[in-house]
C-alpha cells in the first residue's frame, strides 16, 4: 500500500489555486483516473458536479516519504475532453506543434512569506528599513524565513523536480526559486508542483506563501515570474533573439492580459519594471519588458528574459504564448 496525493489546479478567478486529496493504492497499482466535486472548486455546478482527474506527471512525495507519490493531474470533463479550466492541454498542443524548435524555459518564481496579515519578519507596527540590504542578504536582520526556504529546496530536490536555485529577494520576507531549463510543458508541470510543496511546507511553520504581484502597496518591489526563453536557433544565433523580442512586442497586449491578475499594480514603470502600457527590449535593462542579458549580447547567442509575467501567472498559459509568438517569427 502507498499514498498518492492527487494535485490539480482549480477554477478560482482571477487567480488559479491548487487543490489536492489523497488516494491509497495497492503496491502494484498505478494511479488511476479519479474525480472530484467541481462544484466546490469553481469548476462545475451542483447538479453535474463530477470533474475527472487525469494523472499526467508524478514524482516521489518528499513530505510523506517512503513509497508515497505526488500525482499532478489535468482536469477533464466526464466525456474525457479537456475541462474549460484545463490550460495544460493547449500548452501540450502548442509544444507538439513547435517541438522541432526545441523551446526551453527557465522560470524565476518570486513569492512572499506571510505570518498572519504581515510579511514574515516585518515589525508589528510600522515598516522595516527601506529596500537595499535584503536582496541576496544574510543575517537575521536582513533575511526572514530561510529555514522554510531551505526545507522547500530540499523537498523539491528529493522529489526530482528541476529546481535550479533560490535567493532572497528585494523586499524582506520575499524570496525566489528558479525552475528549468525545461520544455514548456515540463517547466509548467514542475513549477506547479514546486508551488504545491511551498504551500504544504509552509503549513508546518504556520506561514503561508502568496504569489500576489503587489503584496505590499507603496515603495516596495512587486513579485514576478521572470521567464527565460530560448529555441535551438536562439542558442546559436543572436539575430533570432532579436527577432523573438520584436515578435513579442507586436503581441504585447495579448501577452499582458494573460500574464496574471493585477499586472497593472506591478508593471508601473517603477521598481525594476517597464509599464504594462508600453513595450521595449534592451541589453541588461531591468526596466525593459524584455531583457537580453549582457553575456548573451557578448556571446551573440543564448536566450531572452520576459520580465512581464506576474508571480501569480499560469505557467501553462505563459509558456504557450511565448512559444507560439516567438516560434512563428523565427
Amino acid at each position: 500500500m502507498y499514498k498518492a496525493e492527487y494535485i490539480w489546479i482549480d477554477g478560482s478567478t482571477p487567480t488559479r489555486f491548487l487543490r489536492s486529496k489523497t488516494k491509497i493504492l495497492g503496491e502494484s497499482e498505478s494511479p488511476p483516473i479519479w474525480s472530484f466535486d467541481g462544484s466546490s472548486t469553481n469548476q462545475a455546478s451542483g447538479n453535474s458536479s463530477d470533474v475527472v482527474l487525469n494523472p499526467v506527471f508524478q514524482c516521489p512525495d518528499p513530505v510523506r516519504g517512503g513509497s508515497s507519490v505526488l500525482v499532478l493531474c489535468e482536469t477533464l470533463n466526464t466525456d474525457m475532453t479537456p475541462h474549460p479550466t484545463n490550460t495544460r492541454s493547449a500548452c501540450v498542443e502548442t509544444y507538439e506543434r513547435f517541438s522541432h524548435h526545441e523551446p526551453w524555459f527557465g522560470i524565476e518564481q518570486e513569492y512572499t512569506l506571510f505570518e498572519g496579515a504581515r510579511p514574515l519578519g516585518w515589525p508589528s507596527n510600522g515598516f522595516p528599513a527601506p529596500q537595499g540590504g535584503y536582496y541576496c542578504g544574510v543575517g537575521a536582520n536582513e533575511v526572514f524565513g530561510r529555514d522554510i526556504v531551505e526545507d522547500h529546496l530540499e523537498a523539491c530536490l528529493a522529489a526530482g523536480l528541476e529546481i535550479s536555485g533560490i535567493n532572497a529577494e528585494v523586499m524582506p520576507g520575499q524570496w525566489e526559486f528558479q525552475v528549468g531549463p525545461l520544455n514548456p510543458v515540463a517547466a509548467s508541470d514542475h513549477l506547479w508542483l514546486c508551488r504545491w510543496l511551498l504551500y504544504r511546507i509552509g503549513e508546518d511553520y504556520g506561514v503561508h506563501a502568496t504569489l500576489d504581484p503587489k503584496p505590499v502597496k507603496g515603495d516596495w518591489n512587486g513579485a514576478g515570474a521572470h521567464t527565460n526563453f530560448s529555441t535551438k536557433s536562439m542558442r546559436e544565433a543572436y539575430d533570432d533573439i532579436i527577432k523573438g523580442a520584436e515578435a513579442l512586442g507586436k503581441k504585447h497586449d495579448e501577452h499582458i492580459v494573460n500574464y496574471g491578475a493585477g499586472i497593472e499594480e506591478r508593471l508601473t514603470g517603477l521598481h525594476e519594471t517597464c509599464s504594462y502600457k508600453e513595450f521595449k527590449y534592451g541589453v541588461s535593462d531591468r526596466g525593459a519588458s524584455i531583457r537580453i542579458p549582457w553575456q548573451v549580447a557578448k556571446d551573440k547567442k543564448g536566450y531572452l528574459e520576459d520580465r512581464r509575467p506576474n508571480a501569480n501567472c499560469d505557467p501553462y498559459v505563459v509558456t504557450k504564448l511565448i512559444t507560439q509568438t516567438v516560434c512563428e517569427a523565427i
